[in-house]
């Protein structure tokens, strides 16, 4: 078999099961083990798998579109979305980030909160447009069509300008080994932007992302505040998360009050 062959072969295998082993690898090819890791990390440098201690594991290269997604799981979005406002401060300044979640976000929050939203969501701001009480602040940049997601540079450059308090971020997946992923590179280099310059960084997540691995990496989960999540996550990706050093909240679990001023 040429090597063109058999990373084709590794690719499909790891697609299928979704894991796989170096050891077993060199086995089934009947290759040594260094091949195999060089096939692995060139299909890594491919943004094709996810390298990891002894093995690999697939990764998901697209997302549907926002009008899709919007349809998937409403109830767990909700659910997520009401936990975050409840994170909220009445004059906190909170980033919310791009998609579908986030954007219930932004409905979720309370009439009492008179504080500052920074956003690179189209949708978040013409949701948030009408609230006179809010300071609304849209960051510039290039406009991804359908998501109405703003990034590059301007975006970059906009939330370097800021620190705050908390922020709600859009993920693709949520792995306890990859971390947080998405699929857009100029949106991952706006996301860690916007970590970097927030005292909390939450991550909306429901539970079909959780396990999940997006084509590119955001940060490791010791760089975010707290998983937010729905009552629906398997225990298994639960104490996964937890084990790898996540917080994890649920919604429908005990609830958080709103934040105070002082808190």
């Amino acid at each position: 078999m040429l090597p063109t062959q058999r990373r084709q072969a590794i690719l499909a295998e790891v697609r299928q099961a979704k894991a796989v082993s170096a050891d077993e690898l060199a086995r089934r090819f009947g290759v040594s083990l260094e091949t195999i890791r060089r096939d692995l990390r060139g299909l890594r440098d491919r943004g094709l798998l996810e390298r990891v201690y002894g093995g690999a594991l697939s990764v998901r290269s697209t997302e549907g579109s926002f009008a899709a997604r919007s349809s998937l799981h409403p109830e767990r979005k909700l659910a997520i979305a009401r936990l975050a406002a409840t994170l909220v401060g009445p004059e906190d300044t909170i980033v919310i980030d791009v998609g579908t979640t986030a954007l219930e976000v932004a409905r979720a929050l309370p009439a009492t909160f008179e504080g500052r939203v920074l956003t690179n969501s189209v949708p978040v701001a013409m949701e948030l447009a009408g609230r006179r009480e809010i300071e609304l602040l849209l960051c510039g940049g290039q406009v991804r069509h359908g998501d109405g997601a703003c990034a590059g540079a301007h975006a970059e450059a906009f939330f370097a300008e800021f620190y705050a308090d908390r922020a709600f971020l859009g993920s693709g997946g949520v792995h306890p080994e990859a971390g947080l992923t998405d699929y857009y590179p100029a949106e991952v280099v706006t996301r860690r932007t916007i970590i970097e310059h927030t005292a909390a960084s939450y991550v909306l997540a429901d539970s079909s992302k959780l396990g999940v691995i997006a084509v590119h990496r955001v940060c490791p989960l010791d760089r975010v505040t707290a998983v937010l999540t729905d009552g629906e996550t398997e225990p298994g990706a639960h104490e996964a998360l937890t084990s790898a050093g996540a917080t994890v909240l649920r919604a429908g679990g005990p609830q958080r009050r709103p934040l105070t001023e002082a808190g």
